[in-house]
C-alpha cells in the first residue's frame, strides 16, 4: 500500500494495488473509491483529509490472526 498526501489541497490518496482503475465512485462528498473492471478496490481519495477526516497523524498496526476484524455496517 502507498499513501500520498498533498498538503496544497489536504488530499489524501492510498493505493492499495497497482490494477488499472475501471470505474472511480463517490463515496460521500469527501471519499472516493477507484475499483477495477472484477470490482476489487485498487485506492481511494479523500479530500479535506486533515479537516473533514482527521488525518493530522497516521499510524498502521498489523493485527494478529487471534484478534477479529471489525464488522460492517450494512
Amino acid at each position: 500500500m502507498k499513501i500520498k498526501y498533498f498538503s496544497d489541497t489536504d488530499t489524501a490518496h492510498l493505493e492499495f494495488s497497482d490494477r488499472e482503475i475501471h470505474e472511480t465512485r463517490e463515496v460521500s462528498e469527501n471519499i472516493y473509491i477507484d475499483i477495477d473492471d472484477e470490482g476489487n478496490l485498487v485506492s481511494m481519495t479523500i479530500e479535506h483529509a486533515k479537516a473533514k477526516a482527521g488525518l493530522s497523524e497516521f499510524s498502521y498496526q498489523e493485527m494478529s490472526e487471534h484478534e477479529t476484524a471489525p464488522s460492517i455496517r450494512t
